[in-house]
């Protein structure tokens, strides 16, 4: 059998980790040697990529999504709303979902992730209306075509209005269905390896729409499976008055109540907690996907992600759904975390190294990986190099800063698991205008 090609990486413009100053080799999928300004590869290379124009990053590692929401960007029905009625004005808009729907919308939202730097992205999908119930097995479909990393969670919904949630009984599945599809999900594609391209979570949708007797299976089929599980929780004030009125405690409590307060979830949002409630999330490890853009446009509230790092939570990054960010730019919302977290930390205490290092070695721990997230001997070669060409970035001085707050939209080159899926700002394979056209027409189906 032949040895994998090895390639050099040459001398970055800048890096997030001065170790690789000098650049550094991927053989295969891995990252095999890290080089100083100046010095040479140990052995011979196959090839050389001259990266003088570019800043490399690890890998954007994406920690919440909803890829299906790409298909409806500023819908008329949701605009200029608050989280609980701007999703009952979209749950049934969402209803009427087709496989065709979520094949393509998942590919625009890796897409446009790849494009942004992103090579793993996680999704959360709680959506399987009749005819819908292979959502997921599509979603793998459509991340394999495209090259990209993936942590698909199997959601679920199974609280309706007629049993007091939010969902409109149509999107709603019963517990049996639900777990038994979690099953078939993860034995048919979950990877526990190092280098894993498709892992699988479970991941009850929310306090609001699931019952507590589907939280505590979930988790009980996680510990058996050994598989993260995941959730929105504490996104709003209206949620926490939900919970108080529903099961007579407040989002966290009721998380502990149903045996999620472990290390093995990560959880979305992650707002409105108190200070003690902070030290638990800490103390079991609980990690936390801020989504910013998300949290602005819905007038959430800001994450305490110091005081949730200090206390010993991962803290990770999410663009969220294409519906509550209008995007799915993985690089933007780094600057977005920047901007939100300094309103509240002050400029010292929120720097573009950290928000970088939220988006990808945070990101990463928050689905629970270790082999991605970071540039490092024996990690997975993802990587994402942006030039600084683009207008926005003239006179610029600090490079790696420049990216950050000058506003970087676009990466040049992206590398997942050692092979290049981004060249030259263009996904390879992909019939990119085909694929909006087609995108365009789907939408307009659910106006």
């Amino acid at each position: 059998m032949q040895n994998p090609k090895t390639l050099w990486i040459k001398q970055p413009l800048a890096t997030l980790d001065p170790a690789c100053a000098g650049g550094l080799v991927v053989e295969g999928s891995n990252i095999i040697e890290l080089l100083a300004l100046g010095q040479l590869p140990s052995r011979p290379v196959d090839e050389v990529f001259d990266a003088g124009r570019h800043v490399l990053l690890p890998g954007l590692v994406n920690a919440h999504h909803h890829f299906y929401q790409t298909l409806t960007r500023a819908h008329p029905v949701a605009l200029n709303k608050a989280l609980f009625s701007w999703l009952t004005s979209l749950y049934p808009v969402w209803a009427r979902l087709q496989p065709e729907m979520v094949a393509v919308s998942t590919q625009i939202a890796l897409a446009e992730l790849l494009l942004s730097g992103c090579t793993t992205a996680s999704d959360h999908h709680y959506l399987f209306p009749q005819g819908l119930e292979e959502a997921i097995d599509l979603q793998l479909e459509q991340a394999r075509r495209l090259g990209v990393r993936v942590h698909l969670t199997r959601g679920s919904m199974s609280l309706g209005r007629d049993q007091g949630g939010l969902p409109p009984q149509s999107t709603v599945q019963s517990e049996e269905i639900i777990l038994a599809d979690s099953e078939r999900l993860i034995r048919r594609y979950h990877d526990p390896a190092d280098g894993a391209m498709s892992r699988v979570a479970l991941a009850p949708c929310s306090p609001f729409s699931v019952s507590t007797e589907l939280m505590k299976a979930s988790a009980v089929l996680a510990e058996q499976h050994d598989v993260q599980l995941h959730t929105h929780l504490a996104e709003t004030h209206d949620e926490t008055e939900f919970c108080l009125n529903m099961f007579g405690m407040r989002p966290v409590d009721y998380l502990e109540s149903v045996g999620w307060l472990s290390g093995r979830v990560w959880l979305a949002h992650g707002i409105h907690f108190n200070e003690e409630e902070i030290l638990r999330l800490g103390r079991a490890g609980v990690g936390i996907a801020h989504c910013p853009s998300s949290n602005m446009l819905l007038a959430s509230g800001i994450c305490p992600t110091l005081e949730l790092e200090a206390a010993g939570c991962p803290v990770g990054i999410g663009v969220d759904g294409s519906a509550s960010n209008d995007g799915s730019n993985m690089i933007m919302e780094v600057r977005q975390a920047l901007l939100l977290q300094r309103l509240r930390y002050g400029a010292r205490r929120i720097t573009h190294q950290q928000v970088l290092d939220w988006a990808t070695r945070g990101s990463a721990a928050c689905l629970g990986r270790h082999d991605i997230g970071e540039i490092a001997v024996g990690k997975q070669a993802d990587l994402a190099l942006f030039t600084l060409d683009d207008i926005q970035f003239a006179g610029a001085g600090d490079p790696l800063a420049a990216l950050v707050l000058c506003g970087a939209r676009r990466a040049d080159k992206v590398m997942v698991a050692g092979r290049w899926r981004v060249i030259d700002g263009a996904i390879c394979g992909l019939d990119i205008e085909a694929l909006k056209a087609r995108q365009r027409e789907l939408s307009v189906l659910l106006r």
